[in-house]
């Protein structure tokens, strides 16, 4: 008998999912920003390491907090905060 997940395990297993996409996304824009660098010039390693930690981690690090964002909010921890604070202060 299987048992039903629970909400907040399903928000990290899509979590986990929407990470996968946005790795998949990142290396692909890598690759097309390094290939039109490689068509328009040369490529130098200092370019290529540019390139890489430009694109790949600011992509990465966007869409990372994004998809934070959307498991706070699916996982019940944005309700547990919104709950504490109205109870601390009175309403």
């Amino acid at each position: 008998m299987t048992t039903m997940p629970t909400q907040q395990q399903q928000a990290a297993a899509e979590f986990r999912r929407l990470m996968k996409w946005i790795v998949v996304a990142a290396v692909l824009m890598t690759i097309g920003a390094l290939t039109y660098l490689g068509a328009t010039g040369n490529l130098y390693p200092h370019m290529v390491v540019a390139v890489i930690g430009g694109v790949f981690i600011s992509v990465l690090l966007g869409c990372g907090l994004f998809a934070a964002s959307f498991y706070s909010d699916k996982s019940g921890h944005d309700r547990a905060v919104t709950d504490a604070t109205s109870n601390a202060s009175g309403d």
